[in-house]
């Protein structure tokens, strides 16, 4: 599956090593691009009623961004293997730039909607910088490498939704994207500035890249398995944080948007689970740890499902339930990229891409499941239907060769 001069930039790279500053620079750069892709849930009234979205077209906003950013993960993340890296993730950034300008000024819902699509195909530069972190770590750390890097992802999503409530409730939505954007400039400088150059040795034509992806997808069974694997515990993080909102607001607690933008801030705890991940995987815990993801999730859902009496201790419970559920999720991701990495340096984006393409398509199944259930049962149903969705992981798992 390795080329030869894959084979040898792999060898060569196992005698380097990545230093701790430069993964805080990737970890840093991942977090502010990937919080791009989540502005826009807490912002998506106040950006309805300032552009005349009609209702039913206000849950556009997000989904314009998800389809962006899942159109991206499988025709430009591949191209990770095939254009240098460092200049793809500057063109990347540049263009979610431009697009949170587009956002900030737009004056009609159409051309809102086209920068949203716009921002997730710029966004997908998180998913190019990941496996170029891996491509610079020796095989030895390179799990606590990426670990480390995914820190850095999950801390910019969990706090780009609480952030951008804060500001807008000071400012307004539009500061929101115009200081993103800013910020965007800021990070393509200073990657400009740190970033080595890494050429691919990939001689593919694009079309030729693209039919590649179904050829690793059909003849790669590890890959296939931790992809579902984390399609289940992503769907049912989705779930969680689509609707606890709803139950947050509701009056069993009566939350304010700030106060549900506090809650949002303990998600953030489970970042910290990623580097432990990746250390567990270099040492050879990849299946027992998988395991124990699993059944946190698990153990964090029915906690959950507890948790909507609106007391106090009921406020407790689900803030440590979705803690926990960050945990075992965030841990059966660096499980996951860890192993397929392994696979061929060769194939490192298109077999992420492939990876993150999976596990975001499950997410958008939660987040449907999850909308339809609290209509139609309360929390109640809601969360038995979070249960199930590790639940499978696990059967599923369970029948893994060990």
């Amino acid at each position: 599956m390795t080329s030869t001069a894959a084979a040898a930039e792999e060898a060569a790279i196992t005698h380097k090593t990545i230093s701790p500053w430069m993964t805080f620079m990737f970890a840093a750069a991942c977090g502010l691009v990937a919080a791009n892709l989540y502005y826009g849930q807490p912002l998506a009234g106040p950006i309805s009623t300032a552009l005349g979205f009609t209702p039913a077209a206000t849950g556009l906003i997000v989904t314009l961004t998800q389809i962006g950013y899942g159109l991206g993960l499988l025709l430009i993340v591949p191209l990770g293997d095939l254009l240098e890296n460092r200049r793809l993730v500057l063109t990347l950034i540049s263009c979610a730039a431009i697009a949170l300008v587009a956002a900030a000024f737009a004056w009609s819902p159409s051309l809102f909607l086209l920068a949203s699509l716009c921002i997730g195909l710029g966004s997908v530069a998180v998913q190019v910088l990941v496996p170029f972190a891996a491509h610079m770590a020796p095989d030895a750390t390179r799990g606590q490498v990426v670990g480390n890097v995914m820190s850095g992802l999950l801390c910019g999503i969990m706090l780009a939704r609480p952030a951008a409530s804060f500001l807008a409730e000071y400012a307004s939505w539009h500061a929101v994207y115009i200081l993103s954007a800013i910020v965007m400039v800021m990070l393509a400088g200073v990657l400009r500035a740190v970033l080595p150059t890494r050429v691919p040795h990939t001689r593919l034509h694009y079309t030729q890249l693209l039919a590649s992806m179904g050829h690793l997808a059909l003849r790669t069974p590890l890959l296939q398995r931790r992809a579902i694997y984390q399609a289940c515990m992503f769907g049912a993080f989705s779930l969680f944080w689509t609707t606890t909102p709803l139950l947050l607001a509701s009056p069993a607690f009566g939350l304010s948007q700030n106060g549900i933008a506090l809650f949002a801030l303990a998600g953030a705890a489970g970042a910290v689970a990623s580097p432990i991940a990746g250390r567990l995987a270099d040492r050879g815990h990849t299946m027992w740890a998988t395991a124990f993801a699993m059944l946190l999730a698990i153990g964090a859902l029915l906690l959950a499902h507890v948790s909507g009496s609106g007391s106090m201790l009921a406020l407790a419970m689900l803030t440590l339930s979705g803690i926990l559920l960050d945990f075992g999720v965030q841990t059966n991701l660096v499980l996951g990229q860890r192993a397929i990495y392994a696979l061929s340096a060769e194939h490192r984006s298109r077999l992420n891409g492939l990876y993150m393409a999976t596990f975001f398509a499950g997410g958008a199944i939660g987040s449907a499941v999850g909308g339809w259930a609290y209509a139609t049962g309360g929390w109640t149903l809601t969360s038995w239907m979070g249960v199930c969705f590790p639940v499978v992981a696990l059967v599923i798992f369970a029948t893994e060769k060990k």
